[in-house]
């Protein structure tokens, strides 16, 4: 409790600077906590799906059944129902599709990443206005009355220094959300594009064997 209060008056201590700081922290926690959700819940592919997917013969209807199990919204539902649905088609339309649906895909996991990219560069720099507002007030205190005024001069630099700290960490906070999120999103593509490979290689060997 006691630590609590500290962290609450060194928040004061830092001044107005820390309203669109807390602002930003609370953006960027909320948009790491939203798409770690929404990693977990649509972009996990349990293990039997992957091994049909991965087999030298695919077979679809255990496949198709596999994926009734999942969710409507989930990410290789989506992509792997495109491709059973137009598997009867072209393989160009089928790859077409495929392509497609990867794309939305893709802008659905990117969605509001940007968020903690704005974060990572707009933290640092309302820290350092901070600090510079800090150090202002404390030069005002030195130079309008004729001497120091070590409270108010101190008070001015703790300002300075809670600023710029809070601000490095919600950068850093930010910073390592995103590149812990673009990762998951490129591992979920990558292997999106794979076993869609794997599928539509399946298709490519039966359509292009002899009647």
């Amino acid at each position: 409790m006691q630590e609590l209060n500290e962290v609450l008056t060194a928040l004061q201590v830092g001044g107005a600077i820390m309203v669109p700081l807390s602002l930003l922290a609370v953006l960027a926690i909320a948009v790491i906590l939203e798409k770690s959700f929404l990693f977990w819940r649509y972009a996990r592919l349990p293990g039997a799906l992957r091994s049909l997917a991965q087999a030298q013969t695919v077979d679809w209807t255990a496949l198709e059944q596999q994926l009734a199990l999942l969710g409507p919204g989930h990410y290789y539902r989506r992509f792997f129902d495109t491709i059973l649905t137009h598997r009867k088609r072209p393989l160009w339309w089928t790859e077409s599709r495929a392509a497609e649906q990867a794309q939305q895909v893709e802008q659905a996991l990117g969605r509001r990443l940007w968020i903690l990219e704005t974060v990572v560069t707009a933290a640092p720099l309302l820290g350092l206005l901070g600090t510079i507002l800090g150090m202002m007030h404390a030069f005002q205190l030195i130079g309008g009355q004729g001497l120091v005024n070590p409270t108010g001069v101190t008070g001015g630099v703790a300002q300075a220094l809670i600023a710029t700290a809070v601000g490095l960490l919600i950068a850093l906070l930010a910073l390592f959300g995103f590149n812990y999120l673009s990762r998951l999103q490129a591992h979920t593509l990558d292997d999106m594009e794979r076993l869609g490979t794997c599928l539509l290689d399946d298709i490519r060997l039966h359509q292009q064997a002899p009647a």
